[in-house]
């Protein structure tokens, strides 16, 4: 049987650990009790935070107890880390309205029924919102030497730029207590997170080793970078987020359905739960035929299924096939279409009148009326995926899809949309 952090490793997920061979032995010995916390800064949990939640979804797979914490605190200081500006600071009730809906993301990742792996979940003002500025300075503040605070890789960072505000400056400390507070409280003995964590990580192993006098542990994941260069969970209109509020499901299909031939076999490791055998025939499938994308389709439909669950994957894949002709566009729901039609070329107009051609052109997909009156002379203009065969031809409300929308192709490939109203 493959040990757990081998697993791990294989899946070129870790980081950094304090102890390798300390934290194998403790996980082989029983099950341990282990914590990931996520700030709410947005009103979502985007695809970065994904792996490190993945990472706790695994843990308790093993049959660890994990905890998820939602940092209702924290939250309203602001992690420096990674950061090379101070973070506007946030409203209580904003800051309670996204710890709110990040708990309902956290949850939908962990299993809560009974037994020994029964995950919980917390938020760190629990213990935070009491702790009075003497308390604070006097039980956590003394063991925290400045000299090593300074030498941490996210202040100096700060200190050689721009500065930092003593706010920021003292979020390692309560990210430390909320460590200590988790091994009180609930005997956890390990904290996971990214590696931009390791700084805040470790100071709560120091100061609980300070304090109880015990030796706890940290493991950080990879943070996950793209073979172009471009940073991991980012599109063009910003992150790529959990919430199907702020990002479409059919755009978290199209984000991985679209991944790099080089990205998408670590991706299949990092983000899925796919054996090593499945991922290897996926990665030579991209290796004999890149074309056919099976890899990348594998990846879009487990993370999709995962985060949206399978009704939201059945009806994206049903939109992407009809986009391209594949079904029958009348029978996608109103709020999937318009998804769909959100990511690609379309033109706004108040009413129906013009022609074809001429919303074939305002839409984008040619440059030129005349190329426009091209594709439909040589049979590769589509309305709602029925050929257009006469230049002068104007949609009429029959047409509208859900009474709004209008599909667009030209050849196989090329789609845009026309919304109305």
């Amino acid at each position: 049987m493959t040990d757990f952090l081998d697993e791990l490793e294989w899946r070129d997920v870790t980081a950094q650990t304090t102890d390798a061979d300390a934290l194998r032995k403790a996980l082989a010995e029983g099950p341990i009790t282990v914590y990931a916390g996520f700030d709410p800064t947005a009103p979502s949990l985007h695809a970065g935070n994904l792996a490190t939640l993945l990472i706790l979804t695994r843990f308790q797979r093993a049959g660890h107890r994990p905890i998820g914490l939602v940092g209702g605190a924290t939250g309203l200081i602001g992690d420096p880390s990674g950061r090379s500006t101070e973070r506007a600071l946030n409203s209580e009730d904003v800051v309670a309205e996204w710890v709110s809906r990040i708990r309902v993301q956290v949850e939908k990742f962990l299993s809560f029924e009974e037994g020994p792996a029964a995950a919980s979940l917390v938020s760190n003002l629990d213990w935070t919102a009491g702790l009075s500025a003497i308390e604070f300075l006097r039980d956590v503040g003394k063991h925290f030497p400045v000299n090593r605070m300074l030498a941490r890789e996210s202040v100096s960072a700060r200190l050689a730029g721009e500065g930092l505000s003593y706010t920021e400056f003292s979020y390692q400390i309560l990210q430390a207590n909320d460590y200590l507070e988790l091994y009180r409280r609930h005997g956890c003995t390990l904290q996971v997170g990214g590696s931009d964590q390791w700084g805040n990580i470790t100071a709560g192993v120091d100061l609980i080793r300070r304090v109880e006098g015990a030796h706890v542990h940290a493991y950080t994941g990879k943070l996950i970078t793209k073979a172009d260069g471009t940073k991991f969970g980012k599109t063009a209109g910003g992150a790529v987020w959990l919430d199907p509020a702020l990002t479409s499901p059919y755009a978290f299909y199209q984000y991985w359905l679209n991944a790099d031939d080089r990205d998408v076999a670590r991706f299949l490791k990092v983000f899925t739960f796919r054996s090593r055998e499945e991922i290897d025939e996926l990665e030579k499938a991209v290796a004999e035929r890149p074309a056919a994308r099976q890899a990348q389709r594998a990846l879009a439909e487990d993370l999709t299924t995962l985060v949206h669950g399978e009704a939201e994957l059945a009806r994206v894949v049903a939109a992407s096939r009809a986009l391209f002709g594949q079904g029958s566009l009348a029978e996608l729901d109103a709020r999937t279409l318009e998804s769909a039609l959100a990511e690609i070329p379309k033109a706004a107009v108040s009413a129906l009148g013009a022609t074809y051609v001429d919303l074939l052109t305002e839409s984008g997909l040619v440059e030129s009326k005349s190329a426009a009156r091209r594709a439909v002379k040589e049979g590769g203009a589509y309305l709602n995926n029925v050929k257009i065969t006469d230049e002068e031809y104007v949609p009429t409300g029959d047409d509208l899809l859900h009474g709004r929308f209008l599909v667009l192709r030209r050849g196989k490939k090329t789609i845009g949309g026309v919304e109305v109203g």
